[in-house]
């Protein structure tokens, strides 16, 4: 992993975008990323009925997000208001 991404332990459900969203920090920069819950279902094999098993399934499934943030961040894949969103 690349250490010059940090990745804090906090996450919140979005219920406008239906996603979890997550921060990371580059270079002291913070970066908005989320998770669509369309994402998380995907991974989980599994449907998301609440903001609770959004969040549950978002944590069993955080090292591999941070490490597709990761990548997105390094490719630069910002959307329009310099977020990464993985769907």
């Amino acid at each position: 992993m690349n250490q010059s991404i940090l990745f804090p332990d906090i996450q919140a459900w979005d219920d406008g975008s239906q996603s979890v969203r997550f921060t990371a920090q580059q270079a002291g920069a913070l970066i908005e990323c989320s998770v669509t819950k369309q994402k998380l279902e995907q991974l989980s094999s599994s449907v998301i009925e609440s903001e609770q098993v959004a969040i549950d399934v978002f944590v069993d499934y955080r090292f591999d997000l941070e490490e597709i943030a990761e990548s997105l961040i390094e490719d630069e894949a910002f959307n329009s208001k310099g977020h990464i969103i993985i769907n």
